[in-house]
């Protein structure tokens, strides 16, 4: 994978002030700005695509939700929370995420470069 090069790559980059370190983030709670929306599936800290695949579980049913590095507003590590700065509406209208369509930036970009600015 390439590193992004995008009007939005800072979506797709961890800020230094939100705590995240070399530490894998699977399995943490996932909290937006008005409610936990589930746990993290799977996390990337690659250079210009970090995201973390998130699986809502029963909340929009069992859908899965790629989210921008760049949304994490802090990570506790204590409780095991990943806080995001996105409502929970935001995050249930993005683009699902299909494994197989991992790769399609552009979609992603589209989606959050226009929630995000």
């Amino acid at each position: 994978m390439a590193t992004r090069n995008t009007p939005s790559a800072t979506l797709w980059v961890y800020r230094s002030d939100v705590g995240v370190t070399d530490r894998d983030l699977t399995g943490y709670d996932v909290e937006a700005t008005d409610g936990s929306i589930g746990k993290i599936d799977e996390a990337s800290q690659v250079a210009g695509q970090s995201h973390m695949v998130v699986d809502t579980g029963f909340w929009i049913f069992g859908k899965k939700r790629l989210i921008p590095a760049g949304a994490v507003e802090r990570v506790d590590h204590t409780d095991r929370k990943v806080y995001v700065g996105m409502t929970k509406e935001q995050i249930k209208s993005a683009p699902d995420f299909d494994a197989e369509h991992r790769d399609d930036w552009d979609r992603y970009d589209a989606y959050y470069g226009s929630v995000h600015r």
